[in-house]
C-alpha cells in the first residue's frame, strides 16, 4: 500500500493508522518509503508518517532537491531528527549537518535515530537558537513538536545565536537552513544577519504566527531573498516557505 497518498486526516487515513498505537513505543522498525527508506526510526518518537514516508510530503521533496551533495545543513528545531537524519543522507559523508534542539526528550530521540542509523557527519547541539547566547526559559507543550522560548517556561536551557557561534567556534557556515522553532523564528533570523548577508544559504521557514511571519518575511526581503510559498497559499498567508538569495 502506498501510505503517501493517504492523508492522515482523512477517515480512511485515521482508520489505518488506528492499529499502530498497539506498537510498543520503544520499536525500532525501518523507515518504508522515500529517500530515507530502510533506515531505522524508533515508533514512539513522534508522528508516524515519520517511518511510514507520508510525512510533509511536498516540503520533505522540496528539501530533498534543495539539499547540496557534500554542503552544510543547520536544523534549527530539530525535535527528533527526521530532518537532522535526511540531510545526514542526502549532504553525503563530505557534508556537514549541525542539528540545534534545546529539549532533553527530543535530544534523547535525536541521538539515538544518528546512532541506529550510524551518522556520523551530523553534529547534536544542545540549544534554543535566538539572537544572543546565554540562557532562555523554554515552555514545554503536550505535544514535544510544539516546546518554545518563554517566559513562563519550566525548562532554562542554553540559548545560542547564530553569527555569535560561528564568528567563536569557527564552524562551517551553512549552505541551507532549515527553521521551525515555534515562535522564535524572527529572533534566529536576526541572530544570523551577518552569515544571511555574507553566506546568503538558502533557508527553509516555518513560522507561526502572523505578527513573526510578516517580521520575518520582511526582514528576508531586507537581506535580498526572493520568498515562494511551499503550501501554495499565497506567501502572506504561507506558513511554510523557501527563501533564496535574488539572484539564484
Amino acid at each position: 500500500m502506498n501510505w503517501t497518498s493517504i492523508s492522515n486526516t482523512s477517515l480512511i487515513g485515521r482508520l489505518l493508522r488506528l492499529p499502530l498505537r498497539l506498537i510498543p513505543r520503544q520499536t525500532v522498525v525501518p523507515i518504508l518509503q522515500g529517500p530515507l527508506r530502510g533506515k531505522k526510526w524508533i515508533v514512539g518518537s513522534g508522528n508516524h508518517g515519520y517511518w511510514l514516508g507520508s510525512y510533509e510530503l511536498g516540503k520533505r521533496a522540496l528539501f530533498v532537491k534543495t539539499i547540496p551533495p557534500g554542503g552544510v545543513v543547520y536544523d534549527l528545531g530539530a525535535n527528533v531528527g527526521y530532518y537532522t537524519l535526511l540531510s545526514a543522507v542526502l549532504a553525503g559523508p563530505r557534508g556537514r549537518v549541525f542539528a540545534f534542539e534545546p529539549l532533553p526528550r527530543n535530544l534523547e530521540f535525536l541521538r539515538r535515530h544518528l546512532s541506529l542509523n550510524r551518522i556520523d557527519n551530523a553534529t547534536v547541539i544542545e540549544a534554543a537558537v535566538t539572537d544572543r547566547g546565554g540562557t532562555v526559559r523554554f515552555e514545554e507543550d503536550a505535544s514535544t513538536s510544539k516546546g518554545r522560548i518563554g517566559a513562563q517556561g519550566s525548562l532554562e536551557v542554553r540559548s545560542v545565536a547564530l553569527d555569535e557561534l560561528v564568528a567563536r567556534e569557527r564552524m562551517p557556515r551553512p549552505d541551507l537552513l532549515k527553521i521551525d522553532i515555534e515562535g522564535g523564528e524572527f529572533l534566529a533570523l536576526q541572530g544570523a544577519r551577518r552569515i544571511l548577508t555574507e553566506s546568503h544559504p538558502v533557508i527553509f521557514l516555518s513560522t507561526h504566527s502572523g505578527k513573526v511571519h510578516k517580521e520575518c518575511l520582511a526582514f528576508l526581503e531586507l537581506l535580498g531573498y526572493r520568498i515562494v510559498p511551499i503550501d501554495r497559499r499565497p506567501v502572506d498567508r504561507s506558513r511554510d516557505v523557501l527563501a533564496t538569495p535574488s539572484g539564484n
